[in-house]
């Protein structure tokens, strides 16, 4: 490049990064809240990313060559949204609508915009995530896109991100570039690093990255490290850049105490006067990648089940990894990631039957889940697995998923007091409840085999966040492999026009309500034993016949908590409905367990067979 042209070519970065700056501030301003500081920090990093560095074809968000770029600093929306006016997709109009209600430009990026892959705003999400969209086009669609996650240095002590670092240099995923805006200034003050800009790098080679240290608002700087990140072929890059907070403006730059505040009018007209750009509103091409459309539709087969006998005994856990092998042998988009317990799980089969497409995440539950929303992004279809419990540390990675309208299968086994001899730290008690309180969720609780191959597959096929609670030991099949499970049903078990009570259960404690009819009937008492396999969504309907045909009598009994789980969402089904509210008793476990048998543990929560026999009949008195 000789030297007027390379004088043009900073002349266009600079040009570009005023007008992000100023435009940062002017949508923030009308909008009369936003992170404009945060914003300007990074305004020259994207300048020379977008004009240089991107490949991007902003009328087709879709195509499958596209470089990915994730802004993991949420609240530096107005950056991102000025990137998009820059590039000719948004209007300055809708711009200025930021943060409006009605505007798809929320204080923080959702994928209500095309050109957003996954919501951000959580911070430590970013990275995770994209490591999932790296790995897709390495390993799987084989692609040459990059992955460009754009970092806040206050959310690098997010112990996620550090999951993210040693999961992508596993992989060796050099196709992702993370670029840490290193403004040392947080919401409240300094950031425990500061500037000190080596040890971000010390600790990115700790984890095996390729860690550059630059300037970030010198261009050539900046460049450099992009064009090292894009040669490098063994390893992931981190760039580390120092930036201030506020950058072009006096009253801003490095100034503490103007984080998450937007300008006045008065000060909008200096701060842009001060910036004194060059360019307003200009549209700068953005390159589009390589023409080239691969194929990337594999054939898919019809899916063949696994099929348990009536009357034999299998474990819910090993039909979950029984259907996931079926599954993966039918759909190659079909892909699993677990954490460190396939074993267990059983999703070790897949595994063995398709390592190309089985990621282990290992003891990293925050980034598996990040991992399979990162695979959705390319089009897959993702199973993520592990002991039930271990879900609630990446709950926050799960609620972003629903607000990033992802579509990820999620299956937590070892569930319940019915796990025994491992303890209370391994049973999950809250898991229902927890996954019932996502947007738009689905949970599921099989109590068979064939049941639970079946809804694996109902799984596949099904948008949003699912949930299916898987069980230790081995139960009783009790259902044929030809009956059908849809989303939303339920297995009316017993029944007949002399019940008195209808009992609801799920998963283990369904069987304990089969034992407890045996015993009941015996006595010449009959009850109505409903499979509510689908908690969310419930079959109200069944629910609604059976308190009318029952005496309005319903015991719920159920593995978990009282809060939030089964019995609540039969109560909540009849708040839903102008129908009578029925006198229901919920049976869950009400103090802390400790280690046992299973047998012993059902027993003492209250949740047994013998239990139900006795709530049963102080209920008909």
């Amino acid at each position: 490049m000789t030297t007027a042209e390379k004088t043009s070519q900073v002349q266009q970065w600079t040009n570009l990064a005023q007008q992000l700056r100023v435009d940062s501030i002017r949508s923030t301003t009308a909008a009369g809240s936003g992170h404009p500081t945060s914003s300007m920090s990074a305004a020259d990093l994207m300048s020379v990313l977008m004009l240089s560095h991107f490949h991007y074809d902003f009328d087709n968000p879709k195509n499958p060559n596209n470089d990915h770029f994730i802004l993991s600093k949420g609240h530096a929306a107005p950056l991102l949204y000025s990137m998009y006016k820059a590039a000719g997709a948004v209007s300055d109009e809708e711009l200025l609508t930021l943060r409006k209600f009605g505007s798809r430009l929320a204080g923080h990026p959702t994928p209500e915009i095309p050109w957003v892959d996954v919501a951000t705003g959580s911070l430590g999400q970013g990275l995770p995530v994209g490591v999932g969209i790296a790995a897709v086009g390495k390993y799987l669609d084989k692609l040459p896109y990059k992955v460009w996650v754009l970092l806040g240095d206050s959310e690098s002590a997010e112990g996620s991100n550090w999951e993210a670092f040693h999961l992508a240099s596993h992989y060796k995923l050099n196709n992702l570039i993370a670029v840490l805006d290193c403004n040392r200034l947080g919401q409240r003050g300094e950031t425990e690093l500061g500037w000190n800009t080596e040890a971000y790098a010390e600790r990115g080679r700790a984890f095996g990255w390729n860690s550059i240290v630059i300037d970030g608002h010198n261009y050539e700087e900046i460049d450099n490290a992009y064009r090292q990140a894009a040669a490098t072929t063994d390893r992931p890059t981190f760039i580390i850049a120092k930036t201030m907070k506020g950058k072009g403006v006096s009253f801003l730059e490095n100034k503490d105490g103007w984080h998450g505040k937007a300008l006045d009018a008065d000060q909008e007209q200096k701060a842009i006067a001060e910036l004194n750009p060059q360019v307003r509103s200009m549209v700068f091409p953005v390159q589009k990648p390589a023409n080239d459309k691969p194929d990337l539709e594999a054939a898919r087969k019809p899916v063949e089940l696994p099929r348990y006998e009536l009357n034999s005994t299998e474990a819910t856990r090993k039909a979950y990894g029984d259907a996931l092998l079926a599954l993966g042998a039918a759909n190659p988009d079909v892909v699993v990631m677990d954490g460190e317990v396939s074993n267990s799980t059983y999703a070790n089969e897949f595994g063995k039957a398709y390592p190309d497409r089985f990621f282990e995440q290992y003891i990293a539950e925050q980034q598996m889940i990040a991992f399979a929303v990162g695979t959705q992004v390319r089009g897959k279809i993702p199973f993520a697995s592990t002991f039930a419990a271990f879900l609630s540390r990446a709950y926050d990675f799960i609620r972003m998923a629903a607000i990033s309208r992802a579509n990820i299968r999620l299956s937590g086994s070892h569930a319940g007091v019915s796990i025994g001899e491992d303890g209370p730290s391994q049973m999950a008690l809250e898991d229902l409840a927890m996954m019932r309180a996502v947007f738009n969720s689905t949970v599921l609780y099989p109590s068979d085999a064939n049941q639970a191959a079946h809804l694996v597959a109902e799984m596949a096929n099904h948008g949003g966040i699912s949930y299916i609670r898987t069980t230790r030991e081995k139960t009783p099949v009790i259902y044929s492999p030809d009956d059908t499970f849809p989303i939303g049903g339920s297995k009316v078990v017993h029944q007949s026009d002399k019940d008195q009570v209808a009992v609801v259960a799920a998963g283990i404690t369904l069987h304990e309500a089969l034992k407890a009819y045996d015993q009941l009937k015996a006595e010449g008492i009959n009850i109505r034993v409903i499979d509510a396999y689908s908690v969310k969504p419930i079959d109200e309907e069944t629910l609604l016949t059976a308190a009318e045909e029952a005496g309005g009598k319903i015991i719920t009994v159920e593995d978990h908590w009282p809060e939030g789980g089964l019995g609540e969402a039969v109560l909540e089904a009849f708040t839903q409905v102008d129908a009578p509210m029925p006198q229901v008793v919920k049976l869950a476990v009400q103090s802390m367990p400790s280690s046992g048998k299973p047998a012993e543990l059902l027993e003492e929560a209250g949740i047994s067979a013998h239990a139900i026999v006795q709530a049963v009949k102080a209920l008909i008195k």
